[in-house]
C-alpha cells in the first residue's frame, strides 16, 4: 500500500520526457536534406564563409555481399561559435538564442536538436571562440540515455579537443579561430544510406535554398564523403546554386545554361505592402519566362537543362531570403510548358504569422491554402458569403492576412498571361520552316493565294507585297506587337513571314469582341488573330493544336470527336445566323457571302 507521504512527494511531469522526445521525432522534416539544412541555417546565422557537410562512411556486409553504409553526418563551420552557456541552450528544444530575432533566418530556438533527433539518436557538438579549436568545448544530446533515464539535462559542457578524423578531412577547423562541429551518430531514421544518395538529393535542394547566398559569395557549401580506413575524402564538392527562376549564373543547370541566365524576367517586380501592427513590410513577386533559345528546340523538355527545369516546377517561397519550399498548388498540371517559367515570393521573417511558417520552416501552410482554393472558398471556410465581402472585411480589420488574397491575385494573372504566351509560341518550337513544309497550311494558302492572283483575283494586301523587306519587318513587328505579342515575338514572327514569303500569319488575341477571328492587313501578309476569349478557341482551335501528353489511343479518339462536334457546332451557329436574319437583302447578302466564301475555300483545299 502507497502511503500518503509517498504520493505527495512523487513527482509526475506534464509531458513524460521520453514521450516528448519520441513526439518531436516525427515533427515533419520532409527528408535528410531539410533536416539537414537547419544546421546550415544556423552556420549562416554565425557568419560563415563556410560551411562543410561531410559523411563518414564504412562498409559492412549485407547478404554476402560488402556494401558502403553512412555512418555519421557532420556539419562543420568557421562561424563565431559559442560559449558555454549558449551552447547548452543550443541543445535544449525551444529556448535558442534567436527566438524573438527576425533580422535573419532562424528565430525558432528548435533547429539544433529537431533536426538531429529526426535523423539519428546521437548528437554530438564541439565549439570553440577565439583561439585554435584545440581549446572546443563539447557536450552531447543522446537518445538512448534519456529513455534510460540517464540524461535528464544537457551535460556540462567541458573541454575536448576535436576527434582527428574531422580535423583532417575538414578544410575550416584546423585553420578557423572560432567555429562548430555537430555531428550526428546512431542514424536510424535517414532514407539515404550511402554519402552519394545523400548528396544526390541534397545538391538540389541545398542549392536551391541557400542560392541567393551561393549567387553572393556569401558562404560557400562544401559536400564531403570519408571511410573510416582513410581520411582522404573520396568524394569533394561545392554546391552551385540552384535556381528555380533561372535569372542567375554559375548555376547547376547543365550546359549551356551554366554560366548564362537560362530565363529572361518577365515584367518588372510586383511589390505588395502589408501592415502588422504600426509595422510596414514588403512582399515582392518576380516572374520569369524561359528564353526562346532553351525552348524552341523540338525535344527542348528531353534535354539536361529541360530535364533539370521539370524539377524546379512550382513557386518559389523565400524568407528572408532563404527558400521555404516549392509549391505545386498553383494550377500546376502535368503540361511540359510549366518548366518554362518561374515566380518566385520573397517575404521577410517578420510575416511568419500570416504566412504561417512552422519551426521546421519547410513550408508557408498559409500561402498553401490560397493557392489550392478560389476566394469564394476561402470566403466560405472563413464564414462570409463572397470573396468580395471577405476582401472588403480584412480591409476594414487592418486585417494583415489580406496580403494573401492580394499575393494570390498577382501570381495567378501574371501566371495566366505566361501560360497564354507559351501555349502560343509552342507550335513554333516544332516542325519544318513553313515554307519548307507543303502540308503546312500557310504554304498551302500561299499557293492558293498566288493562282487566284493568275486568275484575275485581286486583293488588298497585295499592293504591299513589292515593299523592301526591311520595310516589311518592321511594319509587322509594330503591328504584331500591338495586338499583343511581346516585342521578341512578334520580331520573331515577322522575320519568319518576310524570310518565309508566306501570305498568312496565324496568331492568338485576347479580344472583347464576340469575334472567333479577326482578320488584318499588314506589309502584303494577311494577319489572322485567335481569340483565345472565344469558346470555339478551347474548344476547336487549342483541341486540334496542343500536343497530347501521351500517345493514348483513346486519347487521341476522343480529340478527334470533339473536334468534329466542335466543327459542327460551328457550322450550326453560321447557319442559324442566316436563319434569324430578315427575309430580302440581309439574308441573301449572308448566302451569297457563304457560297463566295466556299469558292475560295474549295480553292484553298485543293
Amino acid at each position: 500500500m502507497v502511503e500518503s507521504g509517498d504520493l505527495k512527494n512523487a513527482t509526475y511531469d506534464v509531458v513524460p520526457l521520453r514521450l516528448a522526445i519520441r513526439a518531436m521525432r516525427d515533427n515533419g522534416y520532409k527528408n535528410a536534406a531539410y533536416a539537414i539544412a537547419e544546421l546550415v541555417d544556423n552556420s549562416v546565422q554565425a557568419g560563415a564563409s563556410l560551411v562543410e557537410i561531410v559523411c563518414k562512411e564504412e562498409e559492412e556486409l549485407i547478404k554476402q555481399r560488402r556494401r558502403t553504409r553512412v555512418r555519421e553526418i557532420a556539419v562543420i563551420d568557421n562561424g563565431i561559435g559559442m560559449n558555454v552557456e549558449t551552447l547548452r541552450r543550443a541543445l535544449q528544444f525551444g529556448v535558442g538564442e534567436r527566438l524573438t530575432d527576425r533580422s535573419g533566418i532562424g528565430r525558432f530556438g528548435m533547429g539544433l536538436p529537431n533536426s538531429s533527433i529526426s535523423q539519428a539518436r546521437r548528437v554530438d557538438v564541439w565549439t570553440w571562440q577565439g583561439g585554435s579549436s584545440a581549446k572546443a568545448i563539447h557536450t552531447h544530446l543522446d537518445l538512448d540515455e534519456i529513455e534510460n533515464d540517464e540524461m535528464k539535462e544537457i551535460p556540462f559542457p567541458v573541454e575536448r579537443s576535436i576527434p582527428s578524423e574531422w580535423t583532417r578531412v575538414s578544410r575550416s577547423v584546423a585553420r578557423a579561430t572560432s567555429g562548430t562541429l555537430v555531428v550526428w551518430s546512431k542514424l536510424d531514421k535517414c532514407d539515404w544510406r550511402t554519402a552519394h544518395a545523400i548528396f544526390r538529393n541534397s545538391e538540389y535542394t541545398i542549392g536551391r535554398i541557400y542560392r541567393r547566398f551561393l549567387e553572393h559569395d556569401h558562404v560557400r557549401i562544401r559536400m564531403a564523403a570519408f571511410s573510416e580506413s582513410s581520411t582522404t575524402p573520396h568524394f569533394e564538392e561545392f554546391a552551385k546554386p540552384n535556381d528555380p527562376m533561372y535569372l542567375m549564373s554559375g548555376t547547376s543547370c547543365p550546359e549551356p545554361w551554366d554560366q548564362v541566365p537560362m530565363f529572361e524576367p518577365y515584367g518588372e517586380p510586383d511589390v505588395v505592402p502589408v501592415r502588422v501592427g504600426e509595422s510596414e513590410f514588403e512582399v515582392t513577386i518576380r516572374f520569369s519566362v524561359a528564353k526562346k533559345q532553351a525552348r524552341e528546340l523540338p525535344q527542348a523538355g528531353g534535354e539536361p537543362w529541360g530535364k533539370h527545369a521539370a524539377n524546379n516546377i512550382g513557386v518559389s517561397v523565400v524568407r528572408a531570403d532563404r527558400e521555404l519550399e516549392l509549391q505545386s498548388g498553383w494550377s500546376i498540371g502535368y503540361d511540359p510548358r510549366e518548366r518554362w517559367w518561374g515566380v518566385e515570393i520573397n517575404f521577410p521573417a517578420a510575416l511568419d504569422e500570416v504566412f504561417g511558417v512552422p519551426n521546421n520552416k519547410q513550408s508557408a501552410p498559409g500561402l498553401v491554402e490560397f493557392a489550392g482554393a478560389t476566394l469564394d472558398q476561402i470566403a466560405k471556410k472563413e464564414g462570409y458569403e463572397s470573396a468580395g465581402e471577405l476582401e472588403e472585411s480584412w480591409t476594414q480589420d487592418d486585417d494583415p492576412r489580406l496580403v494573401l488574397i492580394k499575393v494570390k491575385k498577382v501570381v495567378e494573372r501574371n501566371l495566366a498571361n505566361i501560360r497564354k504566351t507559351l501555349k502560343a509560341q509552342a507550335e513554333r518550337s516544332t516542325g519544318k520552316r513553313r515554307h519548307e513544309d507543303p502540308t503546312s497550311a500557310e504554304y498551302r494558302g500561299t499557293i492558293a493565294t498566288e493562282n487566284r492572283k493568275e486568275e484575275g483575283h485581286r486583293g488588298s494586301s497585295d499592293q504591299d507585297e513589292q515593299l523592301p523587306d526591311e520595310t516589311k519587318r518592321i511594319q509587322l513587328a509594330d503591328d504584331l506587337q500591338r495586338q499583343g505579342l511581346d516585342r521578341q515575338e512578334a520580331e520573331s514572327r515577322a522575320i519568319s513571314i518576310v524570310g518565309d514569303r508566306t501570305k498568312f500569319e496565324f496568331y492568338e488575341v485576347d479580344l472583347t469582341t464576340a469575334e472567333l477571328f479577326n482578320v488584318r492587313t499588314r506589309a502584303g501578309a494577311i494577319l489572322i488573330g485567335l481569340n483565345t476569349n472565344h469558346p470555339g478557341y478551347e474548344h476547336l482551335v487549342a483541341l486540334l493544336k496542343d500536343e497530347p501528353d501521351s500517345s493514348d489511343p483513346e486519347e487521341l479518339r476522343s480529340r478527334l470527336r470533339n473536334s468534329y462536334e466542335g466543327l459542327k457546332l460551328l457550322l450550326e451557329a453560321w447557319a442559324r445566323y442566316e436563319d434569324e436574319l430578315d427575309d430580302g437583302i440581309p439574308k441573301e447578302r449572308a448566302q451569297t457571302a457563304r457560297l463566295e466564301w466556299g469558292r475560295v475555300a474549295r480553292d484553298f483545299f485543293r
